[in-house]
């Protein structure tokens, strides 16, 4: 009969201790009020990540844009006045170049010069910037403002591809290919390097 108060006596103390060590790590955080006195829970996050798709990317980016517009959209309107927005647009352009389309027949050695025909340049990136991009105005927008506002980014959207294209991006991109890409070549090959880049001609409209 002994042994039930015993064991009554050894759980009670079991009891103290844990509430003297909860309080202890309580008071060392600076929480004087226990968490489970005060009926606050602990918040627990799980994740379940999945890997959907692996990429493998070879386009080198050697030159970027950055463009700042201020953007005004319009909706003209025959009886009612004319929905207008105004946003200012933080945004980039990319040029570079996909050294996955070089192949082994690309690369020719002729006596001490290493030729390397390489891949046209592109405009891989071309995007807004939302996070510091802000719609600074609407006018008579009422049900229309949000795509009026979304019409007008992919506006300026349009107009930073445009742009990075007539500002000759891709011959910036060319250009930067060659100081970055040769000396690294002709340092691991022992040779000069030659890059050859496709010819891109324009023809002229006839007037």
């Amino acid at each position: 009969m002994r042994l039930i108060p015993f064991l009554i006596r050894f759980f009670l103390f079991v009891l103290i201790l844990v509430g003297l060590k909860s309080m202890w790590d309580n008071f060392s955080t600076g929480n004087w009020i226990p968490d489970w006195v005060s009926g606050k829970g602990k918040t627990e996050t799980v994740h379940t990540l999945v890997l959907e798709e692996m990429t493998a990317m070879g386009k080198l980016e050697l030159v970027k844009y950055n463009f700042k517009d201020v953007v005004e959209q319009e909706v003209v309107k025959t009886w009612l006045p004319n929905a207008k927005a105004v946003i200012i647009v933080q945004g980039e352009a990319i040029g570079c170049v996909d050294l996955t389309k070089i192949e082994i027949a690309d690369i020719t050695s002729e006596q001490e010069i290493l030729v390397v025909n390489m891949p046209e340049p592109e405009l891989c990136v071309f995007k807004i910037d939302h996070e510091h991009s802000k719609v600074y105005n609407t006018e008579y927008a009422f049900m229309e403002e949000g795509k009026l506002v979304n019409e007008a980014f992919l506006q300026a959207e349009k107009q930073i591809q445009k742009s990075a294209l007539d500002m000759g991006i891709l011959e910036q991109t060319k250009e930067n290919a060659t100081k970055i890409l040769t000396p690294m070549l002709e340092k691991a090959s022992g040779k000069k390097v030659m890059l050859k880049f496709p010819m891109s001609t324009k023809i002229d409209k006839l007037r």
